[in-house]
């Protein structure tokens, strides 16, 4: 497995990009409720990215034709903006990802819309947590499966479902690169961190099962089960003090 380790300038193009996810992030938070549409957050982070002299990744990445991840209630990832009016109790998924001077940043988030139920607080508040305990784990020296397993700890303590055919990647040049991160211990996961790497953690957990599917769009992957997902990401530079956040203000 070849991994990229950033050069001091490729950070500084990356923590830029990261920036302006962040910066969306802010927004879709301010302007995320009930009655507002999907394809309208996707303008807005559009709009938001282009002001920012950055370009939206994922517009054109193998076909996808939107520029946010835009994934509800029991859809898991790759959702598609469209008419869909939000409504009062359910919660979105907002992935997006920007390229500034050929370099990429992606986060996730899940958002709940209005008041949403004691459980999809739950879910959303543990999963953001099991994002955070992997990245407790994140430093030179430590081995991938430190951080999945913290991941997955999270999950398994209080019985939530863990997405395994998706997980987290290693981001640069391209949006997808090595390594692929799973949310759980898995034998290939003994693999060293090392300094200037530069990878998105992203833990996807469920209410119910981990069976997924994928919709006729042959993008939209939604839980067989229906239950709700959430899902949270960052993309985080390996250094010898622990994970310095590129995708945060």
């Amino acid at each position: 497995m070849s991994v990229s380790r950033k050069s001091g300038y490729e950070i500084k193009l990356m923590r830029e990009a990261g920036r302006v996810v962040a910066l969306v992030h802010q927004e879709m938070k301010n302007i995320i409720k009930p009655g507002v549409t999907t394809k309208h957050l996707d303008d807005v982070a559009y709009q938001v990215i282009k002001d920012n002299h950055c370009d939206p990744s994922c517009l054109g990445y193998n076909g996808f034709p939107y520029t946010i991840c835009a994934s509800v209630n029991e859809e898991v990832v790759h959702g598609f903006p469209s008419d869909r009016v939000l409504k009062d109790g359910d919660i979105i998924t907002v992935d997006v990802c920007a390229t500034f001077r050929g370099y990429v940043g992606d986060s996730a988030w899940s958002y709940g819309v209005g008041e949403i139920s004691d459980e999809n607080k739950r879910l959303l508040e543990l999963t953001e947590k099991a994002l955070f305990a992997g990245l407790s784990k994140f430093k030179t020296g430590a081995m991938l499966n430190d951080v999945s397993g913290a991941v997955e700890d999270v999950a398994n303590e209080n019985h939530l479902g863990i997405i395994r055919q998706y997980g987290g990647h290693g981001v640069g040049k391209e949006m997808h690169e090595e390594p692929f991160v799973f949310n759980y211990r898995v034998p290939s996961g003994n693999f060293e961190l090392k300094r200037g790497m530069t990878i998105a953690i992203e833990p996807m957990l469920t209410l119910g099962g981990d069976d997924v599917e994928v919709l006729d769009d042959e993008w939209t992957v939604v839980t067989k089960d229906k239950s709700f997902a959430a899902h949270f990401e960052h993309t985080c530079l390996v250094t010898d003090d622990g994970a310095d956040i590129l995708t945060k203000l």
